[in-house]
């Protein structure tokens, strides 16, 4: 499949978006990267490729313009495949849209975790085709919590926390335990869209299962 994949922001992409390429592309995907949104508002250069992948965080001076925005949706809507990945879900003020077609994600200012290390990812559904060849697994990550999330996601894989105070952004703050949806599958007009909120660094995309979990997201949102 020829793909899109977007890059850039404020997350360690430069670990991360070349193990993507990579791994993408050992799979047999005419992958391109583009560390710039602007593609996203042209219309006929969008036309050339069957999916759009988002390892980005695009906010404050790096926001989807309007034209950006537009695009984007039209061309998920249209019938094309969108996989997003870890935080590239995160909505900004200026575009509360995005998360019609992501089904929620990281809010600025609102959503937390508990502090980067190694948990276990539950496969809650394995016939998911998010879930395809996979079992539960371990892998050094980010477990996200507080986030917006839609309750028509067809959740594949969840994490499990135990409550406490840990230290974040401003000092110590309690976060709760319980189960944490991790992946999830929706469409947006004739669209398919896949979400994995793993995937922070360069270690997290080189954990086997993560990057069969991101093969089997583009698998499904281009068929």
């Amino acid at each position: 499949m020829k793909l899109l994949t977007i890059s850039g922001g404020s997350h360690p992409y430069e670990e991360s978006t070349p193990v993507l390429e990579q791994f993408l592309k050992d799979a047999g995907h005419d992958v391109t990267v583009s560390w710039s949104a602007e593609i996203l508002s042209n219309t006929n250069e969008m036309a050339k490729y069957d999916a759009l992948v988002f390892n980005t965080l695009r906010i404050e001076d790096t926001t989807l313009n309007k034209a950006e925005q537009d695009g984007m949706k039209e061309f998920i809507r249209e019938g094309k495949g969108f996989v997003c990945i870890h935080i590239s879900g995160c909505v900004t003020e200026s575009w509360p849209e995005y998360h019609d077609i992501t089904g929620g994600g990281w809010i600025l200012n609102t959503s937390f975790h508990p502090p980067y290390g190694q948990f276990t990812i539950n496969i809650t559904n394995p016939s998911h085709p998010g879930a395809l060849g996979i079992t539960d697994f371990v892998s050094n990550d980010e477990l996200y919590m507080g986030l917006e999330y839609s309750e028509d996601n067809d959740v594949f894989m969840s994490g499990d926390s135990v409550e406490g105070t840990y230290e974040w952004i401003d000092g110590p703050l309690y976060m709760p335990g319980g189960t944490f949806p991790l992946g999830w599958t929706r469409t947006y007009g004739d669209g398919k869209v896949f979400v994995t909120l793993l995937g922070h660094d360069g270690l997290s995309f080189k954990t086997p299962e993560f990057q069969k979990i991101v093969l089997n997201g583009i698998n499904w949102v281009t068929s």
